[in-house]
């Protein structure tokens, strides 16, 4: 397994599905996705800000996941942000999403960031233990609830 920069060009064929996945199995829904241009776009701009944080996750030079890392002030405080962590179906619950963990946490610690968030839905519940396992705790709900905003430290 080996992490490759985002080419938003060559790669939107794979970081469309993928992110749609990821609402839906986040939400039971892709409602709220949003327009496929404008995440494209934004997708452009920040992998060229952080070309390490916005990576695809290749196995034997297959596609089968996507992590998206900024650096961010939060409340006076920077921190790492883990905007999505994604794994295609049949590679879940196999350990590679402790993978995707570990290269965040090189990523974060190597931009001198002490503490990181992410937000996940409630009934998200395998993301939620996964999150827990990982060390991580929750610090509150966001967006009338529909998100928890989770806190881990480096």
């Amino acid at each position: 397994m080996h992490f490759v920069p985002i080419d938003v060009q060559k790669h939107q064929k794979y970081v469309l599905p993928f992110r749609r996945d990821s609402f839906i199995v986040s939400f039971g829904t892709d409602k709220g996705l949003g327009d496929e241009k404008e995440y494209l776009e934004w997708l452009l701009v920040k992998s060229r800000q952080f070309p390490e944080g916005f990576v695809l996750v290749l196995e034997n030079d297959i596609p089968i996941g996507q992590v998206e890392l900024t650096i961010k002030e939060y409340k006076g405080k920077v921190i790492g942000y883990v905007n999505l962590y994604y794994l295609v179906p049949e590679k879940r619950k196999l350990g590679f999403g402790k993978k995707l963990h570990q290269y965040a946490m090189t990523f974060f610690n190597k931009n001198g960031v002490s503490e990181y968030h992410l937000r996940v839905s409630p009934n998200n519940s395998t993301a939620l233990a996964f999150y827990k396992n990982m060390g991580m705790e929750e610090l509150y709900t966001e967006f009338d609830g529909s998100v928890i905003r989770m806190k881990g430290n480096i």
